[in-house]
C-alpha cells in the first residue's frame, strides 16, 4: 500500500478507537485490540502472523512494566497509609509560608505523584487541598488546579511512571537520562501552567463558587492523623525519591566510568528500574511501616490490596503494545514516519502534536502516549541524530495538554473541587494546555544542546 493509503488506515483506526471508547463506552484495552485487528486485516498482514504479532507486542511491553507498576502501587499505598503526604504538605506550608500555598501543592504533586497514577494521586491528595486552602485563606480551585497539573506532568514525563517508562522503552531511550532531562522540562512547566497560571487567572476568592462545608470536603485515611503520628519529613521525601536517585546514579556512572569496569555490572543491575523499585519498596516497608510500628501481617495485607486497582492500566498498556506492534508489522508506522520526516517541521513538534491530538480525542494520556510512541518510533531509524530521550519527552509533553471532558481526571477535578464544567474547562483544561506548550518549548530548548 502507498503512504497515502497507510495514513488513511491509521486515521480510521484512531477514529475507531475514539468511537469505541467514547460512544460505545468500551474499555480502552478492547478498543486498542479491535483497532489492531482492523489494521492487520486491511493491510493484509498474513493471518498466521497476526496473533503472534499481538502476543509479542503485549509481552514486550508488559514484560518490562508489570513489576514496575506493581511496586509503584505498593509505594503509593504506603505513602497514603503512613500519612507521609500530609507530613510533606504540613512541613512545606510551615516552612515556606501560606502565600506560597499554590507552589507548595504543585511541588507536593511532583513528589507524591512519582509512585502513583494521576487519578489515584489526586484522590490521595485532594483532602490536603481543602486543608491548605483553608489555612492560606484562598479558593480551593486556586490550590487544586496546580496539584492536578503537577500530577499530570509527572504522569506523562517522569519515569518510573508507567506511561513515561513504557514510551522510553519503546523508543529505546535511557531512563535515567529521561528522568534528568524530564526534571528540567517538568519543573518549569508545572510551575508556569500551575501556580503562575492560577495566580493570574484564578481568583483567590470566587463568589460564583458554592461554599463547601467541612462535611462535604473529601476525606482520606490519613486526614485525621495527629502531627506526632506522622513520619518524618526527611525520611518520607527520601523514600519517595529513592527510585529516581538510584536510576539517575546509574546513568551518571554509565557516562563517567569505563564500561568494562566490574563495578558497572553491579551498578547496571541495581540501577535497572525493576531493581530500583524493589529496593525502594523494601526500604519503604521499613521507613513508613515497620519503623513506625506496623506489623508484618499489616504490610502483607497492604501489599495485596495495592495490586487490584492496577489491573485496568496493565490491560491498556498491554493492548497499546499490541497496537504498536501491528502498526509496525503492517508498514503503517514506517510509512507515516517516512511521510512526516519529509515535512519541514521538527520531529519533536510532530511527536508533541500527535500525542496532543490523541489525548484530546481519546481522553487517556496513557493510550495517547503509547500510540504516539509506536507512530513516531520509525523516525529514529530514519534520522539517527534524533535523541530518543527528547522524543519521549515531546510525546509526554503533548499528552499533558487538552485535558477535557474525555479524560477521567477532568471529571474527578470537577467533582472533588465542586465546580461546574465551564469552570473546569477554564481552569484545568487551559492550565494543562499551557503546561503542555511550555513543556514543548523546554524540550525544544534542550534539543539545541543535546
Amino acid at each position: 500500500m502507498g503512504t497515502g493509503a497507510l495514513l488513511v488506515v491509521l486515521l480510521i483506526a484512531i477514529a475507531l478507537i475514539i468511537f469505541l471508547i467514547i460512544k460505545i463506552k468500551m474499555h480502552a484495552s478492547m478498543a486498542l485490540l479491535i483497532a489492531a485487528f482492523f489494521v492487520a486485516f486491511v493491510t493484509q498482514v498474513p493471518l498466521g502472523k497476526i496473533t503472534d504479532t499481538i502476543e509479542q507486542g503485549v509481552g514486550d511491553t508488559l514484560g518490562f512494566l508489570t513489576l514496575i507498576i506493581g511496586f509503584g502501587a505498593v509505594l503509593g499505598k504506603l505513602l497514603e497509609i503512613s500519612g507521609g503526604a500530609q507530613r510533606l504538605a504540613s512541613t512545606m506550608l510551615r516552612t515556606f509560608g501560606k502565600k506560597y500555598a499554590t507552589i507548595i501543592m504543585a511541588i507536593l504533586g511532583l513528589i507524591c505523584g512519582i509512585p502513583v497514577f494521576v487519578e489515584v494521586g489526586f484522590v490521595l491528595l485532594v483532602p490536603l487541598v481543602f486543608v491548605v486552602a483553608k489555612e492560606a485563606g484562598i479558593s480551593r480551585v486556586k490550590v487544586g488546579i496546580p496539584l492536578a497539573t503537577a500530577l499530570m506532568v509527572v504522569h506523562c514525563i517522569l519515569p518510573p511512571h508507567p506511561a513515561a517508562t513504557a514510551i522510553a522503552g519503546t523508543l529505546h531511550a535511557d531512563i535515567g537520562m529521561v528522568i534528568l532531562l524530564g526534571l528540567c522540562v517538568a519543573i518549569p512547566s508545572l510551575l508556569i501552567g500551575g501556580p503562575l497560571y492560577a495566580h493570574f487567572a484564578i481568583p483567590a476568592h470566587d463568589a460564583d463558587l458554592e461554599e463547601v462545608s467541612d462535611s462535604q470536603a473529601p476525606a482520606a485515611s490519613y486526614a485525621e492523623k495527629d502531627e506526632k503520628d506522622l513520619p518524618g519529613f526527611g525520611i518520607t521525601l527520601f523514600t519517595i525519591l529513592l527510585p529516581l536517585l538510584i536510576m539517575v546514579v546509574r546513568t551518571i556512572c554509565e557516562r563517567t566510568l569505563p564500561a568494562d569496569l566490574v563495578a558497572m555490572k553491579w551498578i547496571n543491575v541495581i540501577g535497572n528500574p525493576i531493581t530500583a523499585l524493589l529496593i525502594s519498596v523494601l526500604f519503604a516497608y521499613f521507613s513508613l511501616g515497620l519503623h513506625r510500628g506496623m506489623k508484618l501481617d499489616a504490610l502483607q495485607k497492604l501489599t495485596d490490596g495495592s495490586f487490584g486497582p492496577i489491573g485496568g492500566i496493565l490491560l491498556i498498556i498491554g493492548a497499546g503494545g499490541a497496537f504498536n506492534a501491528v502498526l509496525t508489522a503492517s508498514g503503517v508506522a514506517p510509512g507515516l514516519a517516512d511521510a512526516l520526516s519529509g515535512l519541514p517541521v521538527s520531529p519533536i513538534i510532530l511527536a508533541w502534536l500527535i500525542a496532543l491530538v490523541l489525548h484530546f480525542a481519546v481522553g487517556s494520556a496513557t493510550v495517547a502516549m503509547i500510540s504516539a510512541a509506536g507512530i513516531v518510533l520509525p523516525m529514529l531509524s530514519a534520522d539517527p541524530s534524533l535523541s530518543p530521550e527528547l522524543l519521549a519527552l515531546a510525546i509526554g509533553a503533548g499528552a499533558i495538554g487538552l485535558t477535557h471532558v474525555t479524560d477521567s481526571l477532568f471529571w474527578m477535578v470537577k467533582e472533588y473541587l465542586h465546580i461546574s464544567v465551564p469552570q473546569a474547562l477554564k481552569t484545568l483544561t487551559v492550565g494543562t494546555t499551557i503546561t503542555s506548550v511550555v513543556a514543548l518549548g523546554m524540550t525544544l530548548l534542550l534539543s539545541v544542546f543535546i
